[in-house]
């Protein structure tokens, strides 16, 4: 039966999820169970593509993401593929009508981490575009149940919550990826230039983007808007603790949120959701 393979594949982008991300698989197991699935499938099938560009390095990285591509495509095209990650995500795409356009642009930046980019405020730009903006309008086609209309409505909101995200990773792994992977992803700035003037000017950019996307977040519908909050209380409680650590220390090490403290993020946060502070 098809469907045992459909679960089979939903499975397997769980466990992948809860594999890589604690914080995300948490602010998953917030939303309504009903759309979980879904979110899992997108997450499962970003990672992998990441990982591909990010670890995969003793083997011939633009190969694998190019026949990653095209077994997205033929599987978009066919309903169905034999790599269980990719088919619960085109199950995904199809059931709530996610834009291939998204898919696309989410590509084009994993191809451009395949080779060290000089970015410029252009470059910089596309690259969260595709990276992490889009991402999260794949999943605010899911939290609205493919809804065209609250779509467009939430739509800023969700680009501002995936940059935000996007950002704050790439000051939590700053060391990691100009000392291992060769890239610098901020315009304009040369690492060995870095101090808590730059990294300031970085965090007011987080910090206005954060707070415009919580007034989306009030407006999402129920099923989903405690999981989305949740994942903006735990980026923002790391983006604070990355304000209060010095230029030179980010260079140096990565910070992190306990997992225990993640669960009193949690619990601090549905009493907030409790007592309508949101």
């Amino acid at each position: 039966m098809k469907q045992l393979y459909d679960e089979l594949s939903y499975s397997v982008s769980k466990t992948t999820t809860q594999k890589y991300s604690t914080s995300f698989s948490m602010g998953i197991m917030a939303l309504n169970p009903t759309i979980r699935p879904a979110i899992y499938a997108i997450y499962g099938y970003v990672r992998l593509a990441d990982e591909i560009v990010d670890s995969f390095h003793q083997y011939n990285k633009p190969q694998l993401l190019e026949r990653f591509k095209e077994q997205t495509m033929q599987a978009l095209e066919e309903g169905i593929s034999l790599n269980p990650i990719i088919h619960s995500f085109q199950d995904t795409v199809l059931r709530y009508d996610i834009e291939q356009s998204l898919i696309a642009q989410f590509l084009h930046s994993m191809e451009m981490d395949l080779n060290p980019v000089q970015y410029t405020d252009e470059l910089y730009q596309e690259y969260i575009l595709g990276s992490a903006e889009v991402v999260g309008l794949m999943c605010l086609k899911v939290f609205v149940n493919g809804d065209q209309e609250q779509f467009d409505a939430l739509k800023p909101y969700a680009m501002k919550l995936g940059s935000a995200f996007q950002k704050v990773n790439f000051l939590r792994d700053l060391n990691a990826d100009y000392q291992d992977l060769g890239r610098s992803y901020f315009p304009h700035i040369e690492m060995k230039h870095f101090d808590n003037e730059v990294k300031r000017r970085i965090e007011a950019e987080i910090e206005a983007e954060f707070r415009e996307a919580l007034t989306g977040i009030r407006k999402l519908p129920a099923s989903s808007r405690f999981g989305v909050y949740l994942a903006h209380r735990y980026y923002w409680s790391l983006f604070r603790k990355i304000k209060n650590t010095p230029a030179q220390k980010i260079l140096s090490e990565r910070v992190r949120i306990p997992n225990g403290q993640k669960l009193s993020l949690a619990m601090r946060s549905y009493l907030e959701m409790k007592i309508a502070t949101l």
